[in-house]
């Protein structure tokens, strides 16, 4: 579904990207774990069109949308959930879902919410109330629900788990596992690195950068290097 080949990106004359090469399957659950700083985030970025590409090529679905503006790359079926949830804090929690559905207007828009609504059951409640005035994970529940009204055949998730509470990380990652049953695929950028890799098919590793390591989610789990250098074991 998705193939970055050889992809270089800068910010002024500083390359962050050095010719990444990854690849999302149909169906899958991809995780790209790193530190802090290691590049993760200007993938996906490249990925959704809202960072340029210095050189290297973005296919999704076979076809290259390389220089396809952002906003065209939602129409073919690529959505973003960003890092630090960016939702629009001063409109209600049922405007932000209704903007994230801003290409539809057909009936199955209201499905669309109602679906939002049984993922995430406290944004029912509060769907009147300003989005500004949810919690931390609240407003990770609707930055995901939002994207998701975008009817994306592959969802980009950047660090759903950042500043969460316990509690609230295994419920979005239980959210994010339970997507194959939408057949949305899902590649997550994450720096929790086993609870992303619990519940990813594949994974890769990112360094400064560039790919370092990459393979089936359970034997990166079970990898020496991986677990000492990012899961404290």
């Amino acid at each position: 579904m998705l193939e970055v080949s050889n992809l270089r990106s800068r910010y002024g004359r500083i390359e962050v990207l050095h010719g990444v090469d990854l690849n999302v399957q149909p169906g899958e659950i991809v995780t790209v774990v790193g530190a802090n700083g290691a590049g993760k985030t200007t993938l996906l970025r490249c990925i959704s069109g809202t960072q340029p590409v210095a050189s290297g090529e973005v296919l999704f679905g076979g076809e290259t949308i390389t220089t396809v503006p952002a906003y065209q790359r939602i129409r073919r079926g690529i959505a973003q959930s960003p890092e630090g949830r960016q939702i629009f804090t001063n409109i209600s929690v049922e405007e932000n879902l209704r903007l994230g559905a801003f290409l539809f207007t057909d009936d199955r828009v209201e499905k669309d919410m109602e679906d939002a609504f049984q993922m995430f059951p406290i944004l029912r409640e509060k769907r009147n109330l300003n989005a500004g005035g949810l919690s931390g994970g609240q407003q990770q529940m609707l930055a995901i629900a939002r994207a998701l009204m975008g009817r994306p055949k592959c969802l980009l998730l950047d660090e759903p788990s950042m500043g969460l509470a316990p509690i609230l990380v295994q419920q979005i990652f239980d959210v994010v596992s339970g997507m194959k049953s939408l057949d949305v695929t899902v590649l997550l950028v994450e720096q929790n690195a086993f609870g992303a890799l619990k519940i990813a098919d594949r994974g890769y590793v990112m360094e400064t950068g560039r790919i370092t390591m990459e393979g089936a989610a359970d034997e990166l789990i079970a990898d020496p290097r991986i677990r000492e250098a990012y899961l404290g074991i």
